[in-house]
């Protein structure tokens, strides 16, 4: 298992000479109680909430957000992942009797797609110790859990990005714990979907998988990102969600940009779509400046 930052600090391991930040937190806790240390001016500025929390301090937080993930992901071996999107109301087939429409519960199909196709790339990648193609998802319900469940079922890892949102939420059980992160900024979180992406999987679902999907999209039509296989599960749900001729006969879109992305229906099938893509193999490269 692998240890927490806490853990792997010790004397021997530093890369310089200096008094430990850890080392100096505790000793401040520890300070004579006075008016003069009971100040909150007199926190250190990293051991300080209120302080964190500043409207100014938002580019630190911003770059904090970025820093944490990327670390701990690099540290734990991660080179690359498919990303899955979808819909965090999609239930799963046994709980479909409670889905609040019956449109919601004839989409529950795709949970288990989601979960089916999690286990067979995460089958795959346990053959390299879980270093590539490891399966991410926002973390939280619907499909999001199908396919962190999937790769539980492969007996393999996958990644967590939850996200704080105003109504109580936790991640879903089958996240692997030493990859669930946690995110207050919705742009930072989305940037850490992309910045290891060898491919994009998107299931139906609301605003936030289409935020999600059209991101991805416009980054790679724009060139901000090389491209990636972009499949989209259900034809019938994103031809009836989304004109996409009509975008392209409005003159909008170019009709290549239809060719960014396609349809796939099944597992096996988006599988097969992600071992036969004609880039295949070629050098990834996320988005510019990182």
């Amino acid at each position: 298992m692998r240890q927490n930052e806490e853990e792997r600090m010790t004397p021997e391991s530093r890369t310089h000479p200096f008094r430990d930040s850890h080392e100096d937190r505790e000793s401040a806790h520890q300070a004579p109680q006075t008016p003069q240390t009971r100040s909150q001016t007199y926190k250190l500025a990293y051991d300080d909430d209120a302080f964190l929390c500043r409207d100014e301090l938002r580019p630190v937080r911003l770059q904090l957000e970025l820093l944490k993930p990327e670390l701990l992901m690099q540290e734990y071996g991660v080179d690359s992942t498919i990303v899955m999107f979808g819909g965090a109301r999609i239930p799963e087939p046994s709980k479909k009797d409670e889905a609040k429409t019956k449109a919601l519960a004839d989409l529950s199909k795709y949970y288990d797609e989601a979960r089916e196709f999690a286990r067979l790339i995460t089958l795959e990648s346990k053959q390299n110790g879980h270093r590539e193609n490891v399966i991410v998802t926002g973390g939280g319900p619907g499909v999001m859990e199908a396919g962190n469940r999937g790769a539980a079922d492969a007996g393999g890892v996958s990644i967590g990005l939850n996200i704080v949102l105003p109504h109580e939420q936790a991640p879903n059980e089958f996240v692997t714990p030493d990859l669930c992160f946690n995110f207050h900024y919705f742009a930072i979180r989305k940037m850490h979907f992309l910045m290891r992406a060898e491919a994009v999987v998107v299931f139906p679902g609301g605003f936030g998988t289409m935020d999600e999907m059209f991101e991805s999209l416009t980054l790679i039509q724009t060139g901000r990102m090389k491209r990636v296989p972009i499949l989209l599960f259900g034809r019938a749900f994103w031809e009836e969600i989304i004109n996409w001729d009509a975008l392209a006969n409005a003159g909008t879109i170019s009709a290549d940009d239809l060719d960014l992305f396609r349809f796939v229906e099944t597992a096996q099938e988006a599988v097969e779509a992600i071992e036969t893509w004609v880039g295949k193999g070629e050098k990834r490269s996320a988005i510019p400046g990182r």
